[in-house]
């Protein structure tokens, strides 16, 4: 198919969108309870919760190893750590992952809105209590800094003026959007040079009209799915694109079409976070871990607990990612998974490596079934990039196992890039 072609599929197969669904009855139920209690004993509500957050978590992995929608699934991933959020009620928090993935596709500007009505978002930065008498700053500052326009873009007046016309947001116990209007600014404000009694989503609509915004998150962008080296001219080519109209599924469909794309230049600059080493890994051999909590121990063994970000910044991501001990449990990682020693040869090897910590299900016929071609070429092409494989001697990997030269490859630092 021609490039193209395999755009406008991408796009049209990420058009549906698969809700989180974790079954939290029970959950609402207990936490209602405890609400109209006199003494709140939150202790099983907190045991309740984790539990209900593990339960989330693997969807969230599960969703995006197998769903159809990978640009959807790959936008939430992208979004999730630009729109930074944690909550402990996982009842909110599932809102705010399906607020994000049901808009990842959609057009920023209601995006935006969207996240601000959210009760998890309203929490996390202090938007309940934002009020007239006595405004938070904490939304309003990093809706600027961090969420649409960057530093430097605005000022401290700015930012107050802008918390002014956020005052008065909330959310009732089911999560839905409250607008408290004895709680709310109804004066002039001042904002970006622009006056009016304006509210939140007046604020939105003023910051979205300065292309200064559309840069920015074209720049986002650009460092997320081609270079963390910022090519000035490329960024002011996708703004120009964006900002017409802010429609993110049109500014993917048009960054997946440059030629600039697909220079080798762009090929095998960036680290790999967890998430995509595990998502690459089940794409190349489908595995299933065993144990429920599995999922969750590799992320912050290796860095990126999924819903746990570190700070409102989110996880820096690219080198970052990488230090000594992360490097180590990544290239063990697939010899753990499909249970395999690398030193060995396939009969050895498929005995498995005693008191493994990891334990999966596969198919082990899977590899000789779906990739017949074997040479070093076809193989290799398949797991790491075209660009870095030549430039390093693969043949000594290979042998005579198809099983094994894949977990071989996968456990290469080279696999590790993108």
């Amino acid at each position: 198919m021609s490039r193209a072609t395999v755009v406008d599929e991408l796009l049209k197969e990420s058009e549906d969108t698969t809700p989180f669904d974790v079954n939290l009855s029970d959950f609402l139920q207990e936490a209602g309870r405890i609400s109209r209690s006199p003494k709140k004993d939150l202790g099983a509500l907190i045991k309740s919760s984790k539990q209900k957050f593990l339960q989330l978590n693997n969807q969230w992995m599960t969703g995006v190893f197998i769903n159809k929608e990978e640009l959807r699934e790959r936008m939430l991933l992208f979004w999730a750590n630009h729109f930074v959020c944690r909550d402990s009620n996982v009842y909110h928090m599932q809102l705010y992952l399906n607020c994000l993935k049901e808009n990842a596709l959609g057009n920023f500007r209601e995006l935006v809105k969207a996240v601000s009505k959210q009760p998890a978002m309203l929490k996390y930065l202090n938007g309940r209590q934002n009020r007239k008498n006595n405004p938070n700053e904490n939304f309003a500052r990093e809706l600027m800094e961090l969420f649409t326009l960057g530093e430097g873009k605005y000022s401290e007046q700015d930012v107050r003026e802008s918390a002014r016309a956020f005052t008065g947001y909330n959310h009732n116990f089911k999560g839905d959007f409250v607008w408290r209007r004895w709680q709310h600014d109804l004066g002039q404000k001042t904002f970006l040079g622009q006056k009016g009694p304006f509210n939140g989503d007046d604020i939105v609509d003023i910051i979205l009209s300065q292309k200064a915004c559309a840069s920015f998150i074209c720049s986002k962008v650009y460092a997320y799915f081609v270079n963390p080296q910022i090519n000035e001219e490329h960024i002011r080519e996708l703004a120009d694109v964006f900002y017409k109209d802010y429609d993110i599924a049109g500014l993917m469909h048009y960054l997946f079409n440059r030629d600039w794309f697909y220079q080798d230049e762009n090929k095998g600059v960036k680290i790999k976070s967890p998430v995509d080493v595990l998502a690459g890994m089940y794409r190349l051999w489908p595995y299933e871990l065993t144990d429920e909590t599995a999922y969750v121990k590799i992320q912050k063994l290796l860095g990126q607990s999924l819903l746990d970000p570190p700070n409102v910044a989110g996880w820096p991501g690219d080198r970052a990612w990488i230090d000594t001990n992360t490097l180590m449990i990544r290239l063990k990682l697939p010899s753990l998974i499909y249970n395999l020693r690398l030193n060995d040869d396939m009969s050895s090897g498929m005995r498995g490596i005693r008191k493994n910590p990891i334990k999966a299900r596969y198919n082990p016929d899977y590899v000789t079934f779906h990739y017949p071609e074997f040479t070093t070429d076809s193989l290799s092409r398949l797991v790491i990039s075209e660009k870095i494989g030549q430039q390093i001697p693969l043949n000594h990997f290979m042998g005579k196992s198809r099983p094994l030269a894949l977990v071989r490859l996968m456990s290469l630092p080279e696999f590790q890039l993108s």
